[in-house]
């Protein structure tokens, strides 16, 4: 299949800010090669080698982290930098939607930016004019239009900006992001207009973080991580093998705060006052906390709709019969999304002692996508506190499907065989 782009082991190095500075433009010309004399801690590498190639007529999408390259070899495509090794080719013309904002002059109005912008991505003044119409309708500028550019707020910038890149018949059409900006509304009309271009044998290259979006629109993509290339091909299995390293990156970083927490337990403090932390008598003591995936492994970051396990190691110091053991989850904003306990669930404790184990399984972990923190406890039936661990463990849900609210999960308990309940 014919390619509209292709990118052969592009590298691109940019210059870091440092206090180096040349005496004259004359001794740093003299010098033949800037990037030759820079030491390698003054520069950095924005795109590594990286190849690939987007069929004519394709939707193309571009993920990553911030910072991995990713609008970069989309200005390398526009050509509004080159490349510091390797090579590039486009077929067609190509209409950018890069910045938001770019190209425009903000003191001068609509009207005469969208004349400026035009003949700059290559149309006559009498093409523009006869656009003009269609651009003016589509970005919903018409009672804005003759305004200067400056007193438009972000999501007008962008639908100007949109309306004129689509409306000057590129071949290829590059997006970086500008999409985030606009309502709803104005988003389905420019998917709508994405289908039109694939539907006239257009090709779309598409950089975002909605990797919904990707999915849906598009049919290959690749993952860059570090200015490097981690993956290419279908967009579906792209998106997948993306979002498993991001899990598994939060999953170590959690991890890691996890451990630093028990190794390093907030000292005791009034419960009605503390926000963090960790207090009781400890006559019960909640050594271990666990979170479990369905498969029963340790984990922190776990997908919307699956079970997961929290189970705690308990240690009594000497056995009790009085006891209530507790779990509360939060949301980032301190909302409880759910919390219940043992007496709650008219649970009556008859014996624990020694060491023993609880374990609350959630059957379906039916919350939106987000970081949580977690409460567990152990108390009396008067509410004196064993142990209490206030917010000192985070979890990770994930999702496909963001949204929004709080729900109730399914749930069970689960105990060792001494721990009794009448």
């Amino acid at each position: 299949m014919t390619s509209a782009i292709e990118l052969s082991n592009v590298s691109k190095i940019y210059r870091r800010y440092s206090a180096r500075r040349f005496a004259t433009l004359k001794s740093a010309l003299l010098g033949r090669s800037l990037m030759r004399e820079l030491q390698p801690d003054e520069t950095f590498m924005a795109l590594k080698d990286v190849s690939f190639r987007v069929p004519k007529g394709s939707a193309f999408g571009v993920i990553g982290r911030n910072g991995s390259g990713k609008s970069t070899a989309l200005k390398v495509v526009a050509g509004i930098t080159k490349p510091t090794t390797g090579a590039v080719r486009v077929d067609g013309r190509v209409s950018a939607l890069i910045e938001l904002g770019a190209g425009f002059h903000p003191e001068i109005s609509g009207r005469e930016n969208v004349f400026i912008n035009g003949i700059m991505l290559g149309l006559s003044k009498r093409e523009i004019e006869r656009r003009f119409d269609d651009i003016v309708d589509f970005a919903e500028l018409r009672d804005f239009i003759d305004a200067p550019v400056k007193t438009y707020s972000s999501g007008m910038y962008m639908r100007l900006g949109f309306a004129v890149a689509i409306n000057v018949n590129p071949d290829v059409l590059l997006v970086d992001e500008v999409l985030a900006v606009g309502d709803e509304a104005f988003t389905h009309k420019c998917l709508d207009k994405f289908r039109d271009f694939r539907r006239r044998g257009k090709t779309i290259l598409l950089v975002t973080h909605m990797l919904s979006l990707v999915e849906r629109l598009c049919d290959e993509a690749v993952w860059l991580d570090g200015g490097e290339k981690r993956a290419d091909g279908d967009s579906k299995r792209v998106v997948d093998a993306y979002l498993t390293a991001v899990d598994q990156s939060e999953e170590r970083s959690l991890a890691a705060t996890a451990g630093h927490l028990l190794s390093s337990p907030v000292p005791a403090a009034n419960m009605f006052q503390a926000t963090e932390g960790r207090w009781g008598s400890g006559d019960v003591e909640i050594v271990r906390v666990t979170l479990l995936a369905h498969d029963g492994q340790p984990s922190f970051v776990f997908q919307t709709g699956e079970a997961m396990s929290i189970r705690l190691s308990i240690r009594a110091a000497r056995p009790t019969s009085d006891f209530v053991f507790g779990i509360g989850l939060f949301n980032a904003d301190g909302v409880c999304c759910f919390g219940t306990n043992t007496e709650l669930e008219h649970m009556q404790p008859e014996q624990l002692s020694g060491d023993a184990e609880v374990t609350f399984g959630i059957e379906a972990l039916d919350l939106v996508e987000g970081t949580y923190k977690l409460d567990v406890a152990v108390h009396k039936q008067d509410g004196a506190p064993y142990d209490y661990h206030r917010l000192l463990y985070t979890l990770r849900v994930a999702s496909r499907s963001p949204g929004v609210g709080i729900f109730r999960p399914r749930h069970h308990w689960a105990f060792s065989s001494n721990v009794r309940f009448r």
